[in-house]
């Protein structure tokens, strides 16, 4: 994480250890050895770099080639899961096509949750005997419980039926967990949301925090959190608090940029509209050896989405982009709904069109229809020169959760009325489009056009209902594949079930 700087730490706790590569300013801590945890939670220095190792799972969402928004793309309507050829990342080829199984299902979408997780219950039950100041203690506990809220949030929507687990693990009980109800398990997502957010500032100091949680994070997860439940009152209400009056400023000083464009401007980090995201750096020396192991800390997006073998003569227009490795291939569909709309460019590029007029050429992968996620594609100025792999090592950052996505949260919510037409507006209103009337329909278009390969379309095509009818050409199969299968290893020798209709 940005400006939480943590270098390889274990921790020598009965279940994981603490090990975390992050970047930059927030605190610097060399260790020496390794520590017990009986006595390594002793002071501030030591609760700080276990907090970083709470937050080192949010590269969940970009980082490593299992990311969620690579996935989560795959099993949407607007983009196929491309690569090599159909054998390129089983897991990521299989929820494309929604035939996956617990074999094929890539586990680390369940273990990296957990770790996160059990990081968590960790600090948590160590705070009280940590020699640091009042405060202190009250901040990094409201950040662990609003991230362990974050991780269950993931885990509950993609597999459903999870164990809750709120203490550290032993050997002696890791054997004899059960899964818990999606309705226990989402109401304590509320109670560490709701309890985290008294506890942590309106906002961060740009130079030493960024990248930590505010409370408006905290309640735009919570709003979004009601939203899945179904509970549209209480996220309006909640959503509300984030939005403000809306395309103004709200109270913690977030606002919608000008430009969308701006959005995806590589160095443009932590900018007015992020309300929660995901850092990545270029000064990780990151390498293959790193690779899934969770200690690379670039963008591993950047590279999977782009074109295979790209280049363009030396006069050319065309983009100046290094290759890639062609996953999170738009659809002719995206394409074709998306073409007229002013978010289309920042969206997507046309690189067939670019052959087709000879400013440059590339080859064309798996599911190819020669269009690429342009939010996500890197510029060669944004290559890593230094140490580690070229590959491993993209900077760009990815949002979790945005202002505009908040105002189309609380519109769902409301549903009708003047402020939810206010709300759809402010979203419009910043492309230059004009307004629609507010429906369910046209927030639902929206919400397409606005968050297009951001990794939200799967869930929203779920929560709508809309995932059989919009999915029926992928294989989806209603009852079954609104979620993932449990990996089989972590059913082996334990109390787990699958979930129904998976082997």
């Amino acid at each position: 994480m940005k400006n939480i700087k943590f270098k390889y730490i274990y921790i020598a706790v009965a279940i994981a250890a603490l090990a975390g590569a992050c970047s930059e300013d927030f605190v610097t801590i060399e260790p020496k050895g390794s520590f017990l945890s009986t006595s390594y939670y002793s002071n501030e220095q030591q609760a700080t770099a276990a907090l970083v190792g709470v937050y080192d799972p949010l590269r969940k969402n970009t980082g490593g080639f299992e990311n969620l928004v690579a996935m989560l793309n795959a099993g949407s309507d607007d983009f196929y899961a491309g690569g090599g050829g159909a054998s390129d990342g089983t897991g990521i080829q299989n929820f494309s096509t929604h035939s996956l199984s617990s074999l094929l299902i890539p586990g680390s979408f369940w273990n990296d949750h957990y770790q996160g997780v059990y990081r968590a219950n960790v600090l948590l039950s160590k705070m009280s005997g940590v020699d640091m100041s009042d405060a202190l203690k009250v901040r990094f506990t409201a950040e662990s419980k609003a991230l362990r809220g974050l991780y269950y949030f993931n885990l509950v929507r993609l597999f459903k039926n999870v164990p809750l687990i709120l203490e550290p693990l032993t050997t002696a009980s890791i054997l004899d967990v059960e899964q818990a109800t999606p309705e226990a398990v989402y109401a304590q997502i509320e109670k560490d949301l709701l309890e985290a957010i008294p506890g942590l500032p309106p906002s961060v100091d740009a130079a030493t925090g960024s990248g930590r949680l505010t409370r408006g994070a905290a309640q735009a997860l919570l709003g979004k959190v009601y939203l899945f439940e179904g509970k549209k009152p209480e996220a309006a209400a909640i959503l509300a608090q984030v939005n403000g009056t809306p395309g103004a400023t709200n109270q913690y000083g977030n606002k919608l940029l000008a430009s969308f464009s701006d959005l995806w401007v590589t160095s443009n980090k932590f900018n007015a509209e992020s309300l929660l995201e995901v850092s990545h750096t270029s000064a990780g020396n990151s390498d293959w050896g790193f690779w899934g192991s969770g200690r690379d800390e670039g963008n591993s997006l950047n590279v999977m989405v782009g074109p295979r073998g790209y280049s363009r003569p030396a006069n050319s227009t065309a983009p100046d982009l290094p290759s890639g490795w062609s996953f999170s291939i738009p659809t002719q569909k995206l394409y074709d709904a998306m073409k007229d709309d002013p978010r289309f460019a920042a969206t997507i590029l046309d690189v067939k069109a670019l052959k087709a007029a000879g400013k440059a050429d590339y080859i064309g992968g798996y599911q190819d229809t020669g269009y690429f996620l342009n939010k996500f594609l890197p510029r060669k100025s944004d290559v890593r020169t230094g140490g580690g792999a070229a590959e491993l090592n993209y900077k760009q950052n990815s949002y979790i959760i945005r202002l505009a996505d908040t105002y189309l949260m609380e519109a769902e919510a409301l549903g009708s009325g003047a402020r939810a037409q206010a709300l759809l507006d402010a979203v419009r209103a910043r492309v230059g489009l004009a307004p629609v009337p507010v429906t369910l329909a046209a927030i639902k278009n929206e919400r397409r056009m606005e968050l297009a390969g951001e990794g939200h379309r799967f869930f929203d095509l779920v929560r709508w209902g809309d995932a059989a009818t919009a999915l029926a050409d992928r294989g989806f199969n209603a009852g079954t594949d609104e979620i993932f299968p449990i990996p089989f290893v972590e059913l082996t020798g334990t109390k787990l079930k699958q979930n129904p209709n998976y082997e």
